[in-house]
């Protein structure tokens, strides 16, 4: 059954889609902090050019359907290893081809 609940469209599969994008992006969130770390309080004008390449990245992964497609098969899997076990699995790390 492959019946969507409202929490799931839009809180657990979200959830998976920002996980997955952040790992996704990984070089542009790791360039966004390192900028940070090193300018403090400046950071918001100094590491404008990061902060973009990240929003740009993550809301590319956001409103692609293909991905969303792909984390909503992610969800059904792990909901239906569940409640075929009752052991909830540890979501495993996915990891970029760049």
């Amino acid at each position: 059954n492959s019946k969507l609940r409202h929490v799931e469209k839009d809180v657990l599969i979200p959830q998976i889609m920002r996980e997955r994008a952040k790992e996704l992006c990984s070089d542009k969130v790791q360039a966004f902090t390192k900028c940070c770390q090193e300018t403090g309080f400046l950071m918001v004008v100094k590491c404008r050019q990061e902060n973009t390449a990240l929003k740009d990245c993550l809301v590319g992964y956001y409103s692609d359907p293909l991905f969303y497609e792909e984390c909503k098969t992610e969800y059904l899997k792990q909901r239906e290893e569940y409640r075929a076990t009752g052991i909830k699995k540890k979501r495993q790390k996915f990891t970029s081809n760049v």
